[in-house]
């Protein structure tokens, strides 16, 4: 069997995804650009790419898309499991539903598609995963538990994953960027809890406005989807990419700081750039 050259990405409608898919396109790639709706990929279709609906909540949807893609290459060349938002919050506020809905998301979505793409793979025994992370799978933000928790379970899943598939000539990548100019934090924004305890609310706000603050553009060490997009296509292309493509200051920087600090001084420090009161 041939080995199939196609690329798969989840959740192409913007950053990341959009950006990945493409570049990947312009490397010459067939690239399938799929999202939860499609009609949002209209510009991706003009530039090359294959649009498809692909819901990683869905697996109707999951198996559907890897189908169509096997149907015309043979296999999936390549997966990006690219699809993900953070939930922010604190923990005692978040309802069950919240908890599950960014597992379903960021976690048992990717990993649903890892399974569905592997027999191809396995069949043409080459195959590349890259698996989206974060710097927050390595430090985790205060109010941001259920996202670093579902990111540093992409980092187990992608630890675990190299390891059983290596003898089938499939590889498997990890990338973790740090901040990203996209609209990732208005999306996070919109899904912060209403109607809870209160304690937490002053908190809440100035991590929020701290985020905002790393996230805006001219900030030190910030990145653009395409930076990391090109990090994915070098992952795609190269014969032995590394296992792990860690970008920004906050992936490189931040977890030889939080090592170097200690539980105690990091909270301090971690407390004063977000307090629990307006104004402090």
């Amino acid at each position: 069997m041939d080995r199939s050259p196609a690329v798969l990405v989840t959740g192409s409608s913007s950053g990341i995804g959009r950006a990945s898919a493409l570049a990947l396109a312009r490397a010459g790639l067939p690239t399938w650009a799929s999202a939860r709706h499609p009609e949002k990929l209209a510009d991706l279709a003009a530039a090359g790419c294959r649009t498809l609906r692909l819901d990683v909540t869905d697996d109707a949807s999951m198996v559907a898309a890897v189908r169509s893609v096997e149907s015309e290459h043979g296999a999936v060349g390549a997966l990006v499991n690219n699809a993900g938002y953070t939930q922010i919050g604190a923990l005692e506020d978040l309802r069950p539903e919240a908890l599950r809905r960014q597992f379903d998301t960021n976690v048992f979505g990717p990993a649903r598609l890892c399974q569905l793409v592997l027999p191809g793979m396995r069949a043409q025994h080459a195959g590349t995963i890259v698996n989206v992370g974060s710097a927050a799978g390595l430090v985790t933000p205060p109010a941001s538990g259920a996202y670093s928790m579902s990111k540093y379970a992409i980092e187990a899943l992608s630890d675990a994953l190299r390891l059983e598939v290596a003898p089938f000539g499939i590889r498997v990548v990890l990338v973790e960027p740090g901040a990203v100019r996209t609209d990732f934090i208005d999306t996070g924004r919109a899904k912060i809890p209403e109607g809870g305890t209160g304690a937490y609310d002053a908190f809440v706000r100035n991590v929020v406005a701290m985020t905002e603050r790393a996230h805006r553009p001219g900030a030190r060490g910030v990145l653009a989807a395409d930076d990391v997009a090109t990090a994915i296509v070098d992952a795609v292309t190269s014969r032995r990419p590394p296992t792990r493509y860690r970008l920004g200051a906050q992936a490189r920087i931040m977890p030889k700081l939080r090592r170097a600090t200690g539980d105690r001084l990091w909270d301090r420090l971690m407390l004063r750039m977000a307090p629990f009161a307006d104004g402090a």
